[in-house]
């Protein structure tokens, strides 16, 4: 069984740095170890007005994105 990470949607930043929308793992552990780090990734990687979490939805997770973050840049 494949345990997957799924973006909830984009902003600009994540287009301009090619970021992957899904990402797909062999173990539940590997996907929930990846979804955190990769959250945390985007926090830092985009333009911070927006702030990325988890959410686990049944055996996979999504990364939510939220308004606010730490500066004003980009816009959903």
């Amino acid at each position: 069984m494949e345990y997957h990470i799924v973006l909830e949607r984009f902003c600009p930043c994540m287009e301009k740095h090619k970021v992957d929308r899904i990402r797909s793992f062999n173990t539940r552990e590997e996907a929930e170890e990846y979804a955190y780090e990769w959250a945390d990734t985007l926090n830092t990687l985009c333009c911070g007005r927006h702030g990325f979490d988890n959410v686990e939805v049944d055996d996979n997770f999504v990364i939510t994105v939220e308004n606010g973050g730490f500066v004003e840049a980009c816009e959903i």
